[in-house]
């Protein structure tokens, strides 16, 4: 996965609590094997004034003018803010992949579901805890200024707002460590694929009778 070190965006905000994932990436998008293609539905049902269903061209779309992501100010968004509980309802892992594919790299929010959350660090997605307090201060300054951007900067842990103003924000140090770097479980794997390689070369001269098949 692409690392996150500093990120400057432009912020679009989800001014709705308890947004579950079915919200999300509705359940009808679930049936693909691939693990792309999944960010033309994003939120799917409050973006579109028609239903949405697997394998439809977006051209034909009917998006709803309403809806945050359409309007042209937040175009290219991709620092989302939320309310609380974002992620809430099932643990599907296409959820953090659709906003990660829309363009989204961090969303902040003053609580996260807990496999939500934990999702968006094995798939490159930056989930940042703030207080309720902070958080309504960030949707009064995106609403009054067009163009409203932050950078994230994960190494010192702190979101820099427009005017200079610091947010320090908590990370594990186990997470950051490989959002910095851009490990996912299968990376942080392959760090050690000379010693797995060892391994299964020595089991093998031990139990040779493991390199045939079935």
């Amino acid at each position: 996965m692409n690392p996150f070190r500093v990120h400057k965006g432009l912020v679009a905000p989800m001014d709705r609590e308890n947004v579950d994932t079915d919200a999300i990436i509705p359940k009808q998008f679930l049936k693909s094997i691939k693990k792309s293609g999944f960010g033309i539905n994003l939120f799917d049902e409050w973006r579109y004034l028609d239903a949405g269903y697997p394998g439809q061209d977006p051209a034909t779309r009917r998006p709803n003018p309403d809806f945050v992501l359409n309007q042209p100010r937040y175009q290219g968004a991709s620092v989302l803010i939320a309310r609380k509980n974002f992620g809430c309802g099932s643990s599907r892992e296409h959820a953090p992949w659709a906003l990660d594919q829309y363009g989204f790299r961090a969303v902040i929010a003053p609580s996260f579901a807990d496999i939500f959350f934990g999702n968006c660090f094995k798939n490159g997605l930056l989930p940042i805890v703030l207080s309720e307090a902070e958080m309504n201060r960030l949707f009064d300054e995106v609403a009054a200024f067009v163009g409203y951007s932050l950078t994230i900067d994960l190494e010192r842990q702190v979101i820099v707002k427009p005017d200079g103003t610091e947010l320090p924000f908590e990370v594990q140090a186990f997470r950051k460590f490989c959002l910095l770097n851009g490990f996912d479980d299968i990376g942080l794997t392959l760090r050690h694929a000379d010693k797995i390689k060892a391994y299964e070369a020595e089991r093998l001269l031990k139990k040779p009778w493991l390199a045939h098949t079935l």
